[in-house]
């Protein structure tokens, strides 16, 4: 199988990620859509990254669906839960807001890109504060825990991970660390892990 994406975007880190760990064969293919020639849109109707391709040529599209999908495919690790609803329903949520943050932070980027004349100051407000809102909420959900759910990693701390390197990369003034140190030990901690390291090499 294929993955279709580009080293910056947190949606593509996370899939990767989910990728890695569980060690399935694929081949990254960094693949800009808007550069000439990209196969993103023949392959994604959406034209968006990342897109999976698998070896009889179906598409699968958008990272949640990417991601659970991968996740099936070997127990070594169980990434979303599958026995226990409400632990699977609470990594599902914390996938959700880690998206729900990149999300923001993508739309404030693009705010930023314009001449400055051009820029919308009360969406970019409104996006930083649900930024800023939801991190709060992570590092109070989070305590002192060294994974988001449960005693062994799972989606959500490779979703947050993705979100706060993207964090990282186009909000570098938020110093999230200082604001919440727990979640920087945590982000440590995983930051260290043999897929992120791998991840990380490839921005």
């Amino acid at each position: 199988m294929i993955l279709l994406g580009t080293n910056t975007s947190p949606y593509v880190r996370k899939v990767r990620l989910v990728l890695l760990e569980k060690n399935i064969p694929h081949s990254y293919l960094v693949d800009a859509p808007r550069e000439p020639g990209s196969r993103v849109a023949r392959a994604n109707p959406l034209g968006r990254i990342p897109a999976l391709i698998l070896d009889d040529e179906t598409c699968v599209f958008d990272s949640p669906v990417i991601a659970e999908y991968v996740d099936t495919l070997n127990d070594t690790p169980i990434l979303i839960p599958r026995n226990d609803m409400l632990a699977r329903m609470r990594v599902k949520r914390w996938e959700a807001l880690a998206d729900g943050i990149m999300d923001s932070a993508v739309v404030v980027r693009g705010e930023t890109l314009r001449a400055p004349d051009k820029q919308d100051a009360d969406t970019i407000a409104r996006h930083n504060q649900a930024i800023g809102r939801a991190l709060a909420h992570a590092s109070q959900q989070l305590g002192e825990r060294e994974c988001c759910e449960g005693n062994a990693l799972t989606l959500a701390d490779l979703a947050m991970a993705s979100m706060l390197v993207y964090l990282d990369l186009r909000q570098a003034e938020r110093n999230w660390r200082a604001q919440h140190p727990n979640l920087a030990a945590w982000f440590t901690r995983i930051a260290d892990r043999p897929s992120m390291r791998t991840s990380l090499a490839e921005q």
